[in-house]
């Protein structure tokens, strides 16, 4: 195996990889924050990681400290060092379970990086990868989510197609996964990119002392997205608390656009608003055995 990686354990099961990264793809944190919450919610346990040596700049001139490893001191003795973290972990039993990766997008040598994540894939018999990714849009944060699709291999796009998702037309500046994407390819490997689109909104045009409003955390992006991946990879996790988190944001933009739009009634924030919905068409995403699974619930709600 590759010198960067190193594996400590290979379960017997697990088929699948959910992986996400710290990179400029990561609006709603739903690359950086959607892995670690899947490696508590399922307590995983780390089996491995890329050493991040040769990988990382230490620092680019008028940066300062963006780019450096973060020290802690107390009395003048190093705590602790916060190094870049490539790590693998498996969620489940001997039985049945899924992979788990959190990473840190490489400066440079990607090439050398993408050889050692995909060593690991190859390693641990990997039959599919998913890369996780979010971008700032103008769409309504009360519906849900559109997801945008990369995928590595054409038989793949059949598939796809019946998870709701719009294929990507995307042309500049290539993030991790659509480089991983391409090497995946090349090694025969199914690797695919849901990308949610986070609510964002700009009212500079109405007034140029109002900063634009985002999602830093967009759990509804979240769920959408792990909805998704659930059904493909038949995991049996739990996604009641992550859908909760989901509706307690969208409560509480209600709020936040009520507060705005009674403070400073000149932005016409609502009609704005209203008029990104009326021209969004929602993918909206439920597999048969969880449309079921609603109607019965409420069935016994009534009942």
């Amino acid at each position: 195996m590759n010198d960067a990686a190193e594996l400590w354990e290979k379960p017997p099961a697990g088929r699948y990889l959910i992986a996400g990264w710290n990179q400029w793809a990561d609006a709603g944190a739903v690359s950086s924050g959607l892995a670690p919450y899947l490696i508590e919610l399922t307590q995983a346990r780390q089996i491995g990681e890329i050493q991040p040596d040769g990988f990382y700049l230490f620092q680019i001139p008028g940066t300062h400290d963006l780019l450096r490893p973060v020290v802690k001191l107390n009395d003048g003795y190093r705590e602790g060092m916060e190094w870049k973290r490539n790590e693998f972990y498996y969620a489940g039993d001997e039985d049945q379970g899924f992979y788990i990766f959190i990473g840190e997008e490489p400066h440079y040598n990607e090439d050398l990086y993408a050889d050692a994540f995909f060593d690991v894939v190859e390693e641990l018999g990997i039959k599919r990868v998913v890369a996780t990714a979010g971008v700032y849009g103008a769409v309504p944060y009360e519906k849900d989510r559109e997801v945008s699709c990369v995928y590595s291999l054409p038989s793949m796009k059949e598939e796809l197609t019946k998870y709701g998702v719009k294929f990507s037309n995307y042309e500049g500046g290539a993030t991790i996964s659509m480089y991983l994407a391409d090497r995946a390819e090349d090694k025969g490997i199914e690797f695919f990119r849901f990308c949610a689109f986070v609510p964002s909104y700009d009212l500079s045009q109405v007034s140029m002392a109002v900063q634009p409003i985002a999602i830093a955390e967009d759990y509804k992006a979240w769920y959408d997205l792990m909805v998704r991946l659930k059904h493909m990879f038949k995991l049996t996790i739990d996604l009641s608390d992550l859908q909760n988190r989901g509706d307690e944001l969208i409560s509480e933009w209600d709020s936040k656009i009520d507060q705005v739009a009674e403070a400073m009634p000149h932005l016409g924030v609502k009609a704005y608003l209203e008029e990104i919905s009326s021209e969004f068409t929602e993918r909206h995403f439920m597999p048969l055995s969880d449309v079921w699974e609603e109607e019965l619930k409420d069935l016994l709600d009534d009942f």
